[in-house]
Parts: C-alpha cells; structure tokens; sequence
C-alpha cells in the first residue's frame, strides 16, 4: 500500500513568493504519485501563520483549483516553530509520512525523492542538511555554524546545519505528540524523540521572490529559545562563574587582613570601582539568565495552546472524514 504524504508548507506573507512555488510543489507531488511512490490521497498542507497580506486567500483559491492543495490558518502569527507544529499535528492523523519545507523555494524540492527513498528504506526520521551555504553572506553562514557549534557544546542534540526540512513518519509524530511544551525548537526536539533517523544532503539556492522574514533580531531570538529549551548548562556555568568570583572575593579579603595588619593599606579609589562595576555587572547578566528561565517557566506553567486554527480549506475537512 502507497503511503500517503502530507507536504507541510509554513507561509507568513507570502503572497509574492506563494504563486511561484506552489506550482512547483504540485508538480514535484504529481510526479512522485505517477511514480506510484505515494498515494494520490496526498496532500501539499500551507499553514497560513497569521500573515497581513494576501497569502490566505491565495491559499483559498489553489484549494479550489487543485484537490491536492490544502490549508489551514492560524488566528494569528505564532512563529514559524508553532506553525510547523500546527501542520503536523493536524497531519498526523491523516498520512503515513509528513515532509516540512519552507515555501520561499530555497530548500531543494528534489531532495523529497531520496526522502522518500528512505523511508522505504526503514528510516523514520530524515533531515534535509544543507551541503553549501554559498548562497549565505559572511556573516550569516559565519554565525549559522557557530549556533550549531554552541547548541552542541551547551548539551542540546541537534543535527548540525540543518533547519526544518525534514521527513517524519507518522508513528514519530504520534510519539511527538506528547511533548507539551510551550517553547519549543523543532530541530531540537525530534532527535530527543528518537526512532531510526538518517540524513540527505542538498544544496540551497537563493531565495526566488519577496524578503526574508528571518532578520538577525529573529535569527538571534531563535538561537536564545533554542539553547534556554534544549540545555541547563546556561545554569551551570553561572554556578561556575558565580564560584570562581567567590573564590577571588575571598582572596581579596584575605589579602586586604593581611595588608592591614601589615600597615600597607591604601585607599584606592579605582580599584574599588572596578570591582564594584564588575562584581555588579556579573550579577546582572546571571540574573538575565535565571530571568530567562524563570519565564519560560512562567509560561510553560500556563499550559496555553501552543496555536488556534481559525480556518481550513473546505478539501481539507472533507479529507478529515
């Protein structure tokens, strides 16, 4: 029996870049259930994030041309993570196979074929690695590795270039579904799930219309929910620092007893500011840190839905039976 494949496309304001790649999408899905690699139950699943423009809409309208196109949308942006989420927890149910993929067209679509290869293959989990970043400024493929260098070192298991193009089985994302978290990091997360994983590699291009909605504010946002989600050892090392400061606290008030009773005491004016300024400045930055944790407590204590659909294309809620 031929699986069924839910393509899973987050889409915030993409009404640029939207007409130009769904086609490509259901021409690469067309192809694969010609090849009788998946079944024609097969869906291409946009999740609108909230978008301002007209992404909805287009959305609406390729449902209405196309059996296979399909969409749901969120009652407002929730970030990429959570809209990724929102496609796969309503696909689990309903395909044996999901692949998530940015719809801006850089990911390589072809890449899919040896997904799938996989699978076949026995693999339940297979993540899309970028083989070049020569489409990537200095700056960026500089900081994008050293992220993943960081996560690693901090304790978090994450598979080192690679985002949210990836494939997972049903029977992952069932398991998946038990992690209730409200802060989550997808790319973090299922290898902490486990089952047989492998990986493909694939070149990405350039984005094909619109901008970016992944400035280096976000960029950096992502990369501070990724480590305070996945790792402690932010924690740990405060508990370092915070010692070895203590240990030179006390040296210096052993040195200053023994310069006292010694008769050599000086009043030094920018000594004191020193460590004054510094001392201060350490406290604030643990206390940043434990700050950061503590929210993340606050709202994981909450327990608020992780998103809302609002709406879904009318093929899609006949294909929920």
């Amino acid at each position: 029996m031929k699986p069924i494949l839910f393509i899973i496309i987050p889409c915030y304001n993409e009404e640029t870049v939207l007409p130009i790649t769904s086609p490509l999408f259901l021409e690469k899905l067309n192809k694969l259930i010609s090849e009788e690699k998946i079944s024609s139950e097969s869906r291409i699943l946009f999740v609108n994030d909230g978008s301002k423009d007209n992404t909805w809409n287009i959305i609406l309208e390729l449902s209405e041309t196309d059996v296979h196109y399909a969409g749901i949308s969120q009652s407002r942006n929730r970030g990429h993570q959570n809209a990724v989420l929102a496609g796969l927890m309503e696909a689990k149910d309903h395909c044996d196979i999901t692949i998530s993929i940015d719809c801006d067209g850089q990911d390589d679509i072809n890449a899919i074929d040896e997904m799938l290869n996989q699978f076949l293959a026995g693999y339940e989990v297979v993540y899309g690695i970028r083989s070049k970043r020569e489409t990537d400024t200095f700056f960026k493929r500089y900081t994008a590795e050293s992220f993943y260098k960081l996560l690693n070192w901090m304790g978090a298991e994450v598979v080192y270039n690679h985002a949210d193009y990836r494939l997972v089985s049903s029977r992952v994302l069932q398991a998946f579904s038990d992690f209730r978290e409200v802060n989550i990091f997808l790319r973090g997360l299922f290898p902490l799930v486990g089952f047989k994983s492998t990986n493909v590699y694939y070149e990405r291009q350039e984005r094909i219309a619109g901008e970016s909605h992944y400035p280096l504010s976000k960029m950096l946002s992502l990369a501070f929910d990724g480590i305070t989600s996945l790792s402690i050892k932010p924690i740990r090392l405060i508990t370092g620092i915070g010692g070895i400061i203590a240990a030179l606290s006390f040296a210096g008030v052993g040195y200053s007893i023994v310069s006292h009773l010694l008769g050599r005491t000086v009043t030094g004016w920018t000594s004191m500011i020193f460590f004054i300024c510094f001392i201060g400045g350490i406290q604030l930055i643990c206390l940043g840190v434990i700050g950061e944790y503590i929210g993340k407590i606050y709202l994981e204590t909450k327990q608020r839905p992780r998103y809302i659909i609002s709406e879904r294309t009318k093929n899609l809620m006949f294909h929920k039976n």
